[in-house]
């Protein structure tokens, strides 16, 4: 993202905060498709995760370089002080309370979806541990012939 001369550190603050939104709402549906176990609809998600943040990135990006500018640290904390000690738009300073808001909950959001993730995750790391440790009831051998072990049960030989 290019800044012109006359750009502010507000300058994208109303495509920010609707790009926030549209992260919002997938983090949303990640989170519905987390809690139905419904792995191929998370997999369509991840793309359009990957580019919103990508593009919450590149906005902040150039907020930061636009503070930098404006002769303040390149930092979140700076724009607090940019809005308070410039005369600004109410426009200005309700669009930044709001993407804080909306980015307060998507991280949140994420958290928790982590939370379900790392769930998810132990939950076939145990299913997985028991198909290890279980001993095979009904195998066969290379010659697709049953094989009996000792206790009358199937085992491999090979």
């Amino acid at each position: 993202m290019n800044m012109t001369p006359r750009e502010t550190p507000a300058s994208h603050l109303t495509q920010e905060v609707e790009t926030a939104r549209l992260l919002l709402k997938v983090l949303k549906q990640e989170q519905t498709h987390l809690l139905e176990a419904d792995v191929e609809a998370l997999e369509t998600l991840t793309p359009q995760k990957s580019a919103l943040v990508s593009r919450m990135s590149a906005f902040a990006i150039s907020r930061h370089k636009a503070l930098a500018k404006a002769g303040l640290p390149s930092e979140e904390a700076s724009m607090e002080k940019w809005l308070n000690n410039a005369d600004h738009l109410q426009l200005e300073r309700h669009a930044w309370d709001e993407l804080v808001r909306i980015v307060q909950s998507a991280k949140e959001l994420n958290r928790t979806n982590g939370l379900l993730i790392n769930s998810h995750m132990a939950r076939n790391q145990s299913a997985l541990q028991v198909l290890q440790h279980e001993k095979p009831t009904n195998t066969y051998g290379p010659d697709g012939q049953a094989r009996l072990g000792p206790t009358g049960r199937g085992f491999v030989t090979g």
